[in-house]
């Protein structure tokens, strides 16, 4: 049997094998992020892959931390019995149940949160919205770090089995993490520690809150790939420690930013048209010589983020490494999981494209997944639609 199907501990709780389903917004919520019947069917048949660890996401803390219309809350108790029932239908076919909590901060849209989005600092600018950021109050802030605890004791009565916390892609806690995104002078930044301060005080909040059994994970951006410095491997690994000091259960280490690096998040064909169709009328032409000018800049590689692994997973010791991106053939799996360059496999479009995938390799099947990295589910997110996989169509806007 392949060492894919080893058991291990995260923390106390014991996966059956290497495999995680790497947290993605369904986009399946209604327009008030309350779970509904096509995200249970969707994740009953992942569950009935035998994905042994399914983290559900990603789930935002707060109105103004949505990304996108769809994408499902976790801003209130109304929320937990969806979640539950979510969490009790993978539970009945053997899987863990692992939330993740987002804030988007500046990645999302006036129109979808009504008001400016918020973020560490003033200046930068969205490339896809063109706006600029309000820089959070020292009160906002605190009370942000409040909600990521409320919403963590929220995940706790739907069931979970462990928690994440999102610190990648650009998001409100990579920001602060990030030199490039967060530029302020305060106790919140001005350097590594004090741009780590906001990630520390909501791991402390989530802790004091869920009791000790349950889990605690992050989801850390190992590199930026932002026009200028932001987080590098070098500060990345600096923060993996700080963050195994802390007592942190597991690292998933990803890289790039939704928006002022996307595809470096998700490396593979840059699906133009389809992206554009979300775009307003005025501002569409630039948005098309935009996407044309990357074309070619991020082909497909397999596993692109395993040297970022490579120079992390030796400064945490027996703290669990989890590896996310470009993750397409076994042999390349079992070669990262033997070598010890990684402790899990964590995977997101090829179980879009194939949900049963691991229970078929379980059954020997030992060829390439059918995904093709042709990343229209990335571009049914803006599009208000579903994420499943469009590969062979796309639906007009």
């Amino acid at each position: 049997m392949s060492r894919m199907f080893d058991s291990m501990k995260i923390g106390k709780m014991v996966v059956s094998n290497r495999f995680v389903r790497s947290a993605t917004c369904e986009n399946m919520a209604n327009d008030k992020g309350f779970v509904t019947d096509n995200m249970i069917k969707m994740y009953k048949t992942l569950a009935k892959g035998e994905i042994s660890l399914i983290i559900l996401g990603y789930m935002y803390i707060h109105p103004f931390g949505r990304a996108f219309k769809y994408q499902t809350g976790i801003y209130s108790d109304d929320h937990i019995p969806g979640i539950k029932e979510v969490v009790d239908t993978i539970h009945k076919e053997n899987g863990n149940v692992v939330i993740q909590l987002a804030h988007a901060g500046p990645q999302t849209y006036p129109q979808i949160i009504g008001t400016t989005p918020l973020g560490p600092s003033k200046n930068v600018r969205n490339p896809f919205t063109f706006s600029k950021p309000k820089e959070m109050s020292e009160s906002e802030i605190q009370e942000s770090i409040t909600l990521f605890g409320d919403a963590a004791e929220r995940a706790v009565k739907a069931g979970v089995d462990a928690i994440q916390i999102h610190g990648a892609h650009g998001y409100l806690i990579n920001q602060f993490l990030s030199p490039y995104f967060n530029r302020r002078t305060d106790k919140w930044g001005g350097s590594d520690e004090n741009g780590f301060r906001y990630l520390k005080e909501i791991f402390l909040q989530i802790e004091s809150v869920i009791p000790k059994e349950i889990p605690l994970l992050i989801k850390l951006n190992a590199h930026d790939h932002t026009q200028k410095e932001g987080i590098t491997p070098t500060l990345a690994i600096k923060y993996a420690k700080w963050l195994v000091d802390l007592g942190i259960s597991a690292i998933e280490i990803s890289g790039g930013t939704n928006h002022y690096s996307t595809f470096d998040v998700v490396r593979g064909e840059i699906p133009s048209e389809e992206l554009v169709q979300w775009v307003p009328e005025g501002i569409r032409d630039s948005a098309k010589n935009m996407f044309k000018e990357m074309q070619g800049k991020y082909n497909f590689q397999e596993a692109y983020n395993l040297e970022l692994a490579k120079s992390i997973k030796p400064r945490i010791g027996k703290t669990p490494l989890i590896l996310v991106g470009g993750l397409r053939t076994l042999s390349c799996m079992e070669d990262i999981i033997e070598n010890g360059y990684a402790d899990l496999i964590s995977m997101c479009r090829p179980f879009i494209r194939e949900p049963l995938l691991v229970k078929q390799i379980k059954k020997g099947r030992k060829d390439r997944s059918a995904c093709s990295s042709c990343n229209r589910c990335v571009a049914a997110l803006p599009n208000d639609f579903p994420v499943r996989c469009y590969e062979n169509s796309f639906p007009n806007s």
